[in-house]
Parts: structure tokens; sequence; C-alpha cells
């Protein structure tokens, strides 16, 4: 059984940073790519950020771009979403997602799911 495991979520004032990790265990880490999605009006999950298995192709929500970076470093089984710039917007639980598909937006495709950390940014 895969499990995530998400850790980095606190109170930052706007314009601070945090640093989101996502710990994966139970099978072989670099088998998936990974997916950051939060909640958002309307939506139950909403795209943030994507990292292929290998770690060359990411993908970046338009809210996000330029403020947020994935990595991922597989032999820690870890991947980070650095969160720069941050917004009141931006406050939610944010979960990340295991997928067997090469890259994906979509909450649908993901196999696997954390149970969250929650972010807020006061304004």
């Amino acid at each position: 059984q895969v499990q995530l495991v998400e850790s980095g979520g606190g109170l930052v004032q706007a314009g601070g940073s945090l640093r989101l990790s996502c710990v994966v265990s139970g099978h072989s880490f670099n088998s998936y790519a990974i997916d950051w999605f939060r909640p958002a009006p309307g939506k139950e999950r909403e795209f943030v950020a994507a990292i292929s298995w290998s770690g060359s192709s990411t993908y970046y929500a338009d809210s996000v771009k330029g403020r947020f970076t994935i990595s991922r470093d597989n032999a820690k089984n870890t991947v980070y979403l650095q969160m720069n710039s941050l917004k009141p917007e931006d406050t939610a639980v944010y979960y990340c997602a295991a997928t067997f598909e090469v890259l994906s937006t979509h909450a649908d495709d993901m196999n696997y799911w954390g149970k969250g950390t929650l972010v807020t940014v006061s304004s």
C-alpha cells in the first residue's frame, strides 16, 4: 500500500514563504508522477503543480506560476513544494497525490492521496 504524508504547512504573513514536503512510502517512488492539489470554490480539488517521475517535467496552475516551485528528491522519496510570495487566497489544505500517469493535472487520474497539510496566509 502506498502512503503519502504531507508536512510543512503553517501560518505565514502575505508575501512570506513556506516549503511543503510529501514523503511517499510503500512502493517504488520513482514509478509515480506527483501532484499537489488544494480545494477551491466550486471544486473539491484544484490542481496546483505536478512533477514527472524523473523530475524532468513540471507543470503549474496559472495562479501559482512564478511563485511556486515543485521538485523531488528520489533518494529521499520526497517531493517539495516551495511557495513564495504567498497571498491570502493561497490559504487552503494542500494535498499531494501520486499517479501512474506520466504527468497529469486531473484529480481523477490520481491513484493515491495524502491527508493534507494546512497553509494559512494572513493579510
